[in-house]
């Protein structure tokens, strides 16, 4: 199993009345570096996520690095190379992807780099529509 999970994933493992919480920390508890990577950049994501959220779901700025030194112990973080990331902004644009789409289109990059059978994401539709490669990876945890 070479998984590769989306912020996405992450946001659900971290708050345990999100309705696909159960789901999402059966498929993180099983995952390691043996088996798992994700995007840098998703780090961003998901501290902006969870700082950022309104009202009481909004955790602190301490509460959201400890989770991320979880993932960090827990996944491989997957970069691109500027080479990599202009080939990658190079395909988005060769299926007809245009404006937020190119974020996900990265992240999709770095789990093609990663070798990932597997990309998990809530966030379907924003990754099928990135071409066969990438749509027959897609999975739901």
């Amino acid at each position: 199993m070479n998984v590769f999970l989306d912020s996405s994933v992450f946001v659900a493992v971290f708050y345990q009345d999100h309705k696909f919480h159960k789901n999402s920390v059966d498929l993180f508890e099983r995952c390691s570096k043996d088996n798992a990577s994700c995007a840098a950049h998703s780090i961003a994501e998901v501290y902006s996520t969870l700082t950022g959220v309104p009202g009481k779901d909004r955790t602190t700025r301490e509460t959201a690095l400890l989770y991320l030194q979880d993932i960090r112990a827990r996944f491989n973080l997957v970069t691109l190379t500027a080479e990599e990331y202009l080939k990658g902004v190079e395909r988005t644009a060769s299926v007809g992807v245009i404006g937020g789409g190119i974020y996900d289109s990265l992240i999709a990059q770095m789990a093609l780099k990663a070798n990932a059978e597997t990309i998990y994401t809530w966030n379907i539709k924003h990754f099928t529509r990135l071409g066969p490669e990438i749509a027959r990876r897609v999975a739901t945890p």
